[in-house]
């Protein structure tokens, strides 16, 4: 007979516990929560201390089952959910539906799931921690509460299906606010001047930087004339040489939301893939004859602090690898990135850095090897040496005025040895070398070139600039990232086009209703301070029912406003040109979750409803006979198919182009970054930039 049962939340973290544990122990897996608020109703009781109502989730009675029985079997009842307040409130949860004593020491907590820190955790468990508990059970009231009041407002005054919730409304008024930013954003002109040089045979290009002394903007063509007139017959000589050296430090080990950011710049990980791959390294890979182990650290945390021991192991791992140089005097120490960081857990990195990802890479699915690779790097420079990089800048006089060049070296690669973190456009740090060059020399001028540019207005959010900008304004919290942006789409509030956010008509109608009777709602420093008032629960320095009722004391207040004020709004239907095949009647554009499509106006006797198809002008490259269109998938990602599906299954995430490949004949598709557009041949390396003009909807 076993002596305890364990409880986890999934099948796969039981498996990796009991190969640990042994036969002594009985290890079940819960499935996540056993118990929740019921959907058919509030579930709250707001005047008796908004005590909630929590039933069993349903499909979890067999679970709650097989837990009782083995529990029967057993003297003693551990629960092992993840270390966070979720984990907490779940291991509450089923302390009461298998009617344990929560003030006994059945807790059991582990940042990693190696087998001595899974065997050290049993060694000292400890009692349900019920600040953490009441801190989630406070943050699942609050939106229970907005959720459930405002939606039947909206669902009566506005459209039935409607529906709001407390973090995900303000990620969307932040999509809509930059989208208002983008339409009232008034280009300006702007000029630049290259001038194309030669020293010794050696071409490099130097930019206009002064007039006269002074540093000078060119904002017109105008302006560009005056000076290529003064340049017309000048030499080009070199004025002064600068050399300096810099210095550059490696960016600290992941938190969830820079893993999720670089995951997406690098990987091409949305938040929800990115966090449900880390889960899996997390809660262990069979690595062969090492068994299952748990490869990286918890992955939902706000902290950049390391353990000593994964410190000293970096140390001794990087001398050995790259050498003495490679490795600083003391362990890199890094502060708390944000006033409001939680430091309850460890940054995330690999459980053993002796565990590199080429040497277990035939035991992970590849994104699993990817996604670890990662972690694994970025743990690995953030220990190392900084690198030393050579810049040289070049004044060059020409008549009054003086051109720039600069360019850089790397003379150390310390920690970009093994890891440079990426940016939003992709890139990352590159030589840029200039031929040797001294004061004095005289250059040769091959090329002048004028160029016109205009200021572009704030991109659009991607999912990792979004994230970033949610932390940076203290809404959410590392578990919270991933979910909200699932959320906002699949309410169809927001859709993603070309990998950035854009709000629906939806959105925006739901963002003007909360924005003139809920306003508190949408304040982003009403919304930060709340979740520091949770955190202020989870300290055991606040309690949790006078957080709600100072909220909701004001929030019952704008429920009974918004009832008498907030008028019906009556959306009428557009009709269209075109014509229902079913019964003849005229078709009319409807409002749904991903924007506008075409319904027969004879519902509810006819429900026949079509997309609305945009043909972008290219011929479909695989039957030759149909058209590319524009489509939306089922969460209102835009995509590319044939319109003679299903007869023909061609798609494709990029937009054609109806320009072949110059070099092989095949469809060329648009790619996109920071830098512009460009379009990427599907069968060969050929590559070619695209016209500003052709390019309509550049950011």
């Amino acid at each position: 007979m076993a002596d305890a049962l364990v409880i986890v939340e999934s099948p796969s973290k039981a498996k990796t516990i009991g190969k640990y544990l042994g036969s002594k122990f009985i290890v079940k897996a819960s499935m996540g929560h056993v118990r929740d608020l019921p959907k058919s109703q509030i579930g709250v009781e707001v005047e008796n201390d908004f005590n909630p109502k929590y039933i069993t989730i349903r499909g979890k009675g067999s679970v709650l089952k097989e837990l009782k029985d083995a529990r029967k079997k057993v003297k003693k009842v551990y629960l092992a959910a993840d270390p966070d307040r979720e984990g907490e409130a779940i291991a509450w949860h089923l302390a009461h539906a298998l009617e344990l004593d929560d003030t006994a020491d059945c807790r059991v907590v582990f940042n990693e799931i190696t087998k001595q820190a899974v065997k050290d955790a049993f060694k000292t468990p400890r009692k349900i921690n019920m600040d953490l508990v009441n801190a989630q059970q406070a943050r699942r009231i609050l939106d229970r509460l907005v959720g459930y009041k405002i939606s039947p407002l909206l669902w009566k005054k506005v459209k039935k299906g409607l529906s709001a919730g407390r973090v995900q409304s303000v990620a969307v008024k932040i999509i809509l606010d930059r989208e208002n930013e983008i339409d009232e954003f008034e280009p300006e002109e702007y000029w630049s001047i290259t001038a194309k040089l030669s020293a010794d045979g050696n071409p490099f290009e130097a930019k206009f930087h002064k007039l006269n002394g002074t540093k000078t903007e060119l904002g017109s063509e105008a302006e560009v004339q005056a000076i290529l007139k003064q340049i017309e017959g000048a030499d080009f000589t070199i004025k002064e040489v600068k050399e300096k050296e810099r210095t550059r430090n490696p960016s600290a080990p992941f938190t969830t939301s820079s893993l999720q950011q670089e995951a997406a710049r690098k990987l091409n990980f949305r938040a929800s893939k990115t966090m449900s791959v880390a889960q899996q390294l997390y809660e262990g890979v069979d690595l062969g004859k090492e068994g299952t182990v748990g490869l990286i650290t918890y992955m939902r945390t706000d902290s950049t602090r390391i353990a000593v021991s994964a410190q000293e192991e970096a140390k001794e791992y990087i001398i050995g690898k790259y050498g003495e140089t490679f490795a600083p005097e003391s362990p890199r120490n890094y502060s708390k990135k944000a006033s409001n960081a939680q430091d309850a857990h460890e940054a995330i990195r690999p459980t053993s850095i002796l565990r590199d990802p080429d040497s277990i890479k035939s035991f992970m699915s590849r994104d699993q090897f990817r996604l670890y690779k990662l972690i694994w790097e970025r743990f690995v420079a953030s220990q190392m040496s900084s690198a030393i990089l050579d810049t040289l800048s070049v004044d060059i006089a020409a008549g009054d005025t003086i051109f720039r060049a600069a360019g850089s070296k790397v003379r150390f690669q310390g920690f970009m040895k093994v890891y440079v973190e990426g940016n939003d456009d992709g890139t990352t740090e590159e030589d840029r070398l200039l031929p040797p060059l001294k004061s004095g020399d005289v250059l040769e001028k091959q090329e002048i070139e004028p160029k016109q540019h205009f200021t572009q207005p704030p991109p659009r959010y991607t999912e990792a600039r979004l994230v970033k900008t949610l932390e940076e304004l203290g809404i959410g919290r590392p578990s919270t990232y991933a979910p909200t942006l699932e959320t906002i789409q699949k309410r169809g509030y927001v859709a993603i086009e070309e990998k950035k956010f854009m709000p629906t008509e939806l959105g925006e109608l739901v963002i003007e209703q909360m924005e003139e009777f809920f306003p508190e709602i949408l304040n982003v420093e009403f919304t930060a301070n709340m979740e520091g008032d949770l955190d202020h629960v989870e300290e055991g320095s606040e309690d949790w029912v006078k957080v709600l009722a100072e909220f909701y004391e004001s929030f019952e207040k704008r429920l009974e406003f918004a009832e008498e004020e907030m008028k019906e709004i009556e959306i009428e239907d557009e009709v269209s040109d075109e014509i229902c095949e079913k019964c003849g009647k005229p078709l009319v554009y409807k409002l749904g979750r991903f924007g506008k499509f075409l319904a027969c106006s004879g519902f509810p006797d006819c429900r026949n409803t079509k997309p609305i198809i945009k043909d972008i002008g290219v011929t479909c490259p695989k039957c030759k006979e149909g058209h590319v269109v524009e489509r939306r998938s089922k969460k209102g990602r835009i995509f590319y198919g044939c319109d003679k599906y299903p007869e023909c299954d061609f798609v494709s995430w990029d937009k054609p182009s109806a320009k072949p490949c110059p070099s092989c004949g095949s469809l060329m598709i648009e790619k996109r970054n920071k830098k512009g557009t460009r379009l990427q041949c599907t069968s060969c390396d050929h590559q070619e930039p695209v016209e500003e003009s052709e390019d309509e909807s550049t950011d």
